[in-house]
């Protein structure tokens, strides 16, 4: 633009007078001959003057860096307070742990900064789920918290996350995103717009903040963060996700190479319709069973919930053809099942436990209301329930193998009850001759799907 403008101005010099100040015989002839040149340049003519400021400024191209992208909207920058040095020293203590939990969020990070900056919110809080599971959906916490987000199952609940023997959305990155979103939301508002206040509140809870708040109205003290008295794992909290968010804005200051992530989006939402089997699915997608669930952690079996939601997360670059195939595939392929003949002395939990299945799975796929059934009459039993959908496939379930840190005051009783598992199995999983555990030690827990 600013070229054609600079040409146009020369060409008006050049021509002088003859242009800007015609004779009455020069005008007729440029009325009359239209194949003139200068009849041919207005044609293209537009006014110099009419030129924006946005015309002139040279094309800046855009950012395809995401951290750059992230810290450009970081909304609480300029936080000073020695908590937050001192959380820093104690990320850059971790040397390379650091980057491969950053790394871990390259699947996320995308969809959580678009929803957030949607929102209005400070960007910052797209790297919470840095401090609150190292970005991983399938961390579970020893108090029962799940997820990206680590919500309880109760906060869950009462955000709209669907928790059930099929599915729970505590780990399904774009429910659990949208449910983190809309209750830090909602308790900024409850503290009058202060930021802090409202991360503090979703590690501690709004009763336990708003309790320090008044504690200190009552006894003349300042109501910002820094001046209550919370919990210790809250303090910690809220300063460490300003360390995160400052060591990734200046990462060459603290000697830290950030793992590459592009500025496009890692996943689509594609609508299934109906239930599908998710071995299907991931054949449809050109991808393993393992790559699938990464995106789509909330599944918690062979399949997805016959009762919805309906749909997957898939690879940007694999959508297209996944929703192609799907459209072409015959409704009696969704999903794999075998007859089974109903023998005497069979009950549905029989007929469940030798197949790897739960007696509501059963009832859902026959249709049944109630658990009575009849010898001599068949049942369909789902196929998938011995697909593997991890390395773990040396039994007939599909199964999740986690690692667990112990923490203070842990036990096998407590720790088998958390995940559903047997004390036995917990010892056998990790060779352990006795039931002593230690802080830190890490076991591993296998989950039937």
């Amino acid at each position: 633009m600013l070229f054609r403008t600079l040409s146009f101005l020369v060409a008006l010099t050049l021509l002088g007078g003859c242009v800007s100040n015609p004779s009455k015989d020069e005008t007729t002839t440029m009325d009359t001959m239209p194949g003139d040149p200068l009849i041919a340049l207005s044609d293209d003519y537009f006014d110099p003057l009419a030129l924006t400021a946005a015309d002139l400024q040279p094309q800046i191209p855009e950012e395809t860096d995401l951290w750059k992208l992230l810290a450009h909207d970081y909304q609480l920058r300029n936080i000073q307070h020695p908590a937050i040095d001192q959380e820093v020293q104690l990320f850059l203590a971790r040397g390379d742990s650091l980057t491969r939990q950053l790394r871990k969020g390259e699947p996320y990070l995308y969809y959580i900064l678009q929803e957030v900056k949607q929102r209005g919110m400070p960007a910052e809080i797209a790297l919470l789920p840095g401090v609150e599971s190292g970005f991983r959906p399938t961390a579970y916490s020893r108090h029962g918290a799940a997820g990206l987000w680590q919500f309880m199952p109760a906060t869950g609940r009462y955000f709209g996350l669907k928790q059930d023997w099929w599915y729970d959305a505590r780990r399904d990155p774009v429910a659990s995103t949208n449910a983190a979103l809309n209750y830090l939301q909602k308790l900024h508002r409850r503290f009058d717009g202060d930021w802090l206040l409202a991360i503090a509140a979703y590690n501690a809870g709004g009763g336990t903040v708003a309790r320090a708040v008044r504690k200190n109205l009552e006894q003349g003290k300042p109501v910002d963060f820094w001046s209550l008295d919370l919990p210790a794992e809250t303090r910690q909290y809220v300063p460490r996700l300003l360390a995160l968010a400052r060591i990734i804005e200046r990462p060459q200051q603290y000697g830290l190479i950030l793992p590459p992530i592009d500025n496009d989006p890692r996943f689509v939402k594609v609508e299934i319709g109906e239930q599908i089997d998710l071995k299907v699915a991931a054949r449809l997608a050109g991808m393993n069973a393992e790559e699938l669930l990464q995106l789509n952690a909330g599944y918690n079996r062979w399949a997805t919930h016959p009762d919805g939601p309906h749909y997957l997360l898939l690879p940007a670059d694999k959508a297209p053809g996944f929703a192609e195939k799907l459209a072409a595939l015959p409704e009696d392929q969704r999903m794999r099942w075998t007859r089974y003949r109903i023998q005497p002395g069979d009950n549905l939990g029989r007929i469940a436990r030798k197949h790897g299945v739960n007696v509501k799975a059963l009832m859902q796929a026959n249709h049944l209301k109630s658990s009575r059934i009849r010898a001599g009459s068949h049942l369909l039993i789902p196929l998938s329930t011995g697909a593997t959908l991890n390395a773990m496939n040396a039994t007939p379930n599909a199964r999740r193998k986690l690692r667990y840190r112990v923490r203070k005051g842990d036990s096998l009783y407590a720790i088998a009850r958390q995940f559903g598992v047997k004390i036995t199995d917990l010892k056998k999983w990790n060779q352990l001759a006795s039931d002593r555990l230690h802080p830190g030690q890490k076991l591993t827990v296998v989950r039937t799907m």
